[in-house]
């Protein structure tokens, strides 16, 4: 069998979902690149960008790995969602952005629920693959 067909529907998603949230971390980095022409010492904020283009930059190539059926994608993609779920509880809470907060929290509860069902771990785990 192809390592296409082995890889589950749910890997795939998945990787889809990380992906985006790679590529809107790039478009926030590109925002601050714009923004550092607007401000007294454009320095900062361009380190700071160049911090979230190198961030988001692994976790696109995250999103990428677990659509192309690498194994090695899942777990720093499981990493990153559990990191954005506890950015979602800061909006819902002390940020007072409810509405964001659990719409953030759904979105990645998805996705760490798509990692975590039991064709993906046996997948992960290379329990169902046949000796050639």
């Amino acid at each position: 069998m192809s390592e296409s067909k082995q890889v589950p529907v749910a890997v795939r998603v998945a990787g889809v979902f990380t992906a985006v949230e790679g590529l809107l971390g790039l478009g926030f980095a590109v925002a601050l690149v714009v923004r550092a022409f607007a401000v007294d010492e454009p320095g900062k904020v361009l380190g700071e960008a160049a911090y979230f283009v190198v961030l988001c930059a692994g976790v696109l190539a995250c999103g990428i790995g677990l659509v192309l059926g690498r194994r090695w994608a899942r777990s720093p993609a499981i990493v990153v969602q559990l990191l954005l779920l506890g950015v979602a509880w800061y909006m819902y809470g002390p940020s007072a952005r409810q509405l964001w907060g659990a719409l953030l929290a759904l979105y990645v509860v998805l996705v760490i629920g798509s990692l975590f069902t039991n064709p993906v771990r046996r997948w992960a785990l290379g329990v169902d693959e046949e000796d050639e």
